[in-house]
């Protein structure tokens, strides 16, 4: 008979785990996915697309239904589970059944932040995190509501974007002195601001938020530095916290995310956690990469196979508000290493390859991203670079081509 194995959230993370688990040890369990959205897990990163009207909402779903059916998996979404019972091994679902595991893979992913400021309670403040909140925000854009953004990062870049495309008069305020901080060096977040800045979306950086106006909906944002910015909505895309208050509750050892090993399990045995909940050798990760790293590992370990997860080089390689963006490893540059540019304003591209010790460690491109894996592959495997430095800022073709010459 199969071991039962529930899946608790119903994202990325866990429908790659799925799949990794019907390559590896199909049959082998009973596997119950268990989710507070009411639809089948979609692509996450697709949102601003169905905010922006460049993508359907039914067109960004991971799987069909016929998928999940196909492979054996009970999917329950609309589901809240509101206890972990770690002794009885089951799990409290409210409004319904409880339902009992072998195994239990914590998948709850993270929640946005909410800034603590005086106004934060009103009418018309809102969050971008889930297909929810993008129903609420299409509304805005349609009736040309005034609309500031609080967050400079990808989230609140993607949500300036799509509602700006849709229609909305969009304000970003971001406390830091440039967008993406995390992921990119002063140039290429200066270029990438005066791109986003020619789609119509005004961008003050040093900007800290100190309250928000209104009677009992939102009328304004004033900011630390007295200026007031009108507005009928706030959009809060400011960072986000992993959902940890379900393992924490059941006893589970919790630090910034759920605490895992390198087989991904937490402090008890047969339940484990990945993706945006899950913290491993100190580090949240809160992309979708390191997820689906994690959950190719723990289907192995699932399967009775070898299996560690060491960690993941991070990296960003999307469309931020229309404009491509790459970023991988050591973009800054650590000390003793050098660095090559190329930056060309007038076409919008920026490019910077980091190299220490005879390797490429990290890279930076804005506006032409065309050989971004290739530069992630020779970051993450550490290969020796001596026979195409010269070149290889000119792409893969030129840099191979020179190497074989």
């Amino acid at each position: 008979m199969s071991e039962p194995l529930v899946i608790v959230g119903n994202g990325m993370a866990a429908a790659r785990l799925v799949d990794e688990l019907a390559k590896t040890a199909l049959g082998r369990y009973a596997v119950a996915v268990i989710g507070d959205e009411p639809r089948l897990a979609y692509n996450r990163v697709l949102l601003s697309s169905v905010l922006a009207g460049e993508t359907a909402s039914h067109e960004i779903e991971l799987r069909p239904a016929a998928w999940w059916r196909d492979r054996g998996v009970t999917v329950k979404y609309g589901s809240v589970v509101s206890e972990i019972d770690v002794g009885r091994r089951e799990l409290k679902i409210a409004g319904d059944e409880s339902i009992e595991f072998s195994r239990l893979v914590l998948a709850t992913g993270s929640a946005p932040l909410r800034l603590n400021v005086p106004g934060a309670d009103l009418s018309g403040v809102h969050t971008f995190r889930d297909s929810r909140d993008v129903d609420l925000l299409l509304t805005l854009a349609a009736k040309k509501k005034r609309v500031v953004v609080v967050g400079g990062g990808l989230l609140g870049l993607e949500a300036a974007y799509g509602l700006a495309k849709a229609g909305a008069p969009v304000t970003l305020v971001h406390l830091m002195d440039r967008l993406m901080e995390r992921q990119l060096d002063p140039p290429a977040a200066a270029l990438l601001k005066s791109l986003v800045e020619k789609k119509g979306i005004q961008i003050l950086l040093n900007a800290s938020t100190a309250r928000i106006h209104g009677g009992s909906s939102v009328e304004g944002v004033e900011l630390a530095d007295g200026r007031r910015i009108e507005a009928d909505a706030v959009i809060f895309a400011a960072g986000i916290r992993p959902n940890t208050q379900l393992a924490k509750d059941a006893g589970i050892s919790v630090n910034r995310g759920i605490v895992v090993d390198d087989q991904l399990q937490t402090s008890v045995p047969s339940i484990f956690a990945l993706g945006e909940c899950a913290e491993h050798r100190g580090i949240c990760y809160g992309l979708v990469e390191p997820a689906y790293e994690q959950g190719r590992v723990l289907a192995r370990h699932l399967a009775a196979r070898d299996a560690a997860y060491q960690g993941s080089v991070v990296a960003t390689n999307l469309k931020v508000s229309g404009v491509s963006v790459f970023s991988a490893g050591d973009f800054m540059g650590a000390d003793g290493s050098e660095a090559i540019l190329l930056s060309d304003v007038r076409r919008g591209t920026y490019k910077k390859l980091v190299i220490a010790d005879g390797r490429l460690t990290g890279a930076v491109l804005i506006g032409d991203g065309t050989d971004a894996l290739w530069y992630l592959e020779l970051i993450r495997e550490r290969q020796p670079i001596a026979q195409i430095r010269t070149a290889m800022m000119f792409g893969r073709s030129l840099a191979l081509t020179s190497k074989a010459a």
